[in-house]
């Protein structure tokens, strides 16, 4: 399982590392900028590996000035690309930035299992932990899926819960959906919603199989889905993610329409592209 590690200079990434693994093998300063490379920690632990990849902190694009700067910017975008689940380590004493949101929204695009940390909770008083919690669901409403855990990577407060749910979130987004079991799941879901009426007549979605894994991928296969709302695809989506326990991770809806033999028009051609639904809310 390979877990990247990310978020902005100085908010305490490889003291997470290093209390992950139980040992400082990850230089931690104050000092913003300490780490400029991607590092690998494999690591094991309860009878499970884990590769760790901390990365250099994500600076504002104004401040990505000097070439090593923008090779560790790559280097942390390319650790999104081959990670299986990311976590997303905010400082719980500073307000959720743009680039915060954005290295997020890098890492939905990519479709990677996904997890917010909240470094340094030991040191906010209980007064202001209210406000920081309303700001980041406003902040970050568009991955409402990713789970928030608070913590302290110095004293270990709250890293075991985040570990668990580290896995919980990696077996979600690797996980085997049968196609009888989706297309159950895609019939109960319209037996209780049915999709909407499009110039007089009913979207239909006959069947379910799955398109790929991290992230999850429903192919849904019917007429007229090129028709179908995002209202009603996120409808769906948390339908597969209830039915079959996706926590943590972004999932696709793929919309194929299947070919009528008896329309003249696109007899004997392929059907189109297919469309996709990723959610958003």
């Amino acid at each position: 399982m390979r877990i990247a590690v990310i978020g902005r200079p100085n908010v305490g990434k490889s003291t997470l590392v290093n209390r992950l693994i139980g040992e400082e093998r990850v230089i931690a300063n104050d000092q913003p900028g300490t780490t400029r490379d991607s590092i690998l920690v494999p690591f094991e632990r309860d009878g499970r590996r884990f590769t760790l990849i901390d990365t250099a902190g994500v600076r504002r694009r104004a401040r990505v000035e000097d070439t090593i700067e923008r090779a560790s910017v790559a280097k942390t975008l390319q650790a999104i690309d081959e990670a299986h689940v990311v976590i997303l380590v905010l400082d719980a004493h500073e307000t959720v930035a743009e680039q915060d949101a954005s290295v997020l929204g890098i890492a939905l695009e990519r479709g990677r299992a996904l997890i917010i940390a909240v470094n340094k909770w030991d040191g906010i008083a209980d007064e202001q932990r209210e406000a920081i919690r309303n700001q980041l669901d406003l902040r970050l409403d568009f991955v409402p899926f990713a789970p928030v855990h608070f913590i302290s990577a110095r004293h270990g407060t709250g890293v075991g819960e985040l570990v668990h749910a580290t896995v919980r979130a990696y077996e979600a987004a690797m996980r085997e959906m049968p196609t009888r079991e989706l297309t159950r799941a895609l019939e109960h879901a319209i037996t209780m919603h049915q999709p909407p009426l499009v110039r007089g007549r009913r979207i239909k979605l006959r069947y379910a199989h799955q398109g790929g894994r991290n992230p999850p991928r429903v192919v849904i296969h019917g007429n007229q889905t090129a028709s179908v709302p995002g209202a009603y695809t996120r409808y769906l989506t948390n339908v597969f993610r209830k039915t079959f326990d996706l926590f943590a991770t972004p999932v696709v809806i793929e919309y194929r329409t299947d070919q009528n033999p008896y329309d003249r028009r696109t007899a004997g051609k392929r059907s189109g592209r297919p469309r996709r639904g990723r959610e958003r809310r």
